[in-house]
């Protein structure tokens, strides 16, 4: 296991907090539906059939776009096209 991080006897995981921001880390977790629909989902995304929301800045408005996902107003992803 990476010295990052551990898992304690009682199911508790230990992250670190500076590669957890660094690294841009996200934790996601869910009490719905069980694991199988996790897999699910994974295979759909594997198969092309789902599709990504994003936001297309052409390369001059760079500047623009990152501002906008600085400032937490960007919707989903945004992309930079040329």
């Amino acid at each position: 296991m990476p010295p990052h991080r551990r898992n304690h006897p009682d199911g508790r995981v230990s992250l670190s907090l500076i590669e957890l921001l660094f690294k841009r880390i996200k934790i996601i977790g869910s009490q719905q539906n069980g694991p199988e629909y996790l897999y699910e989902a994974l295979d759909y995304v594997a198969q092309g059939k789902v599709k990504s929301i994003v936001e297309t800045y052409p390369l001059a408005e760079a500047a623009k776009a990152y501002e906008r996902v600085a400032d937490g107003k960007a919707r989903f992803r945004a992309v930079l096209t040329m």
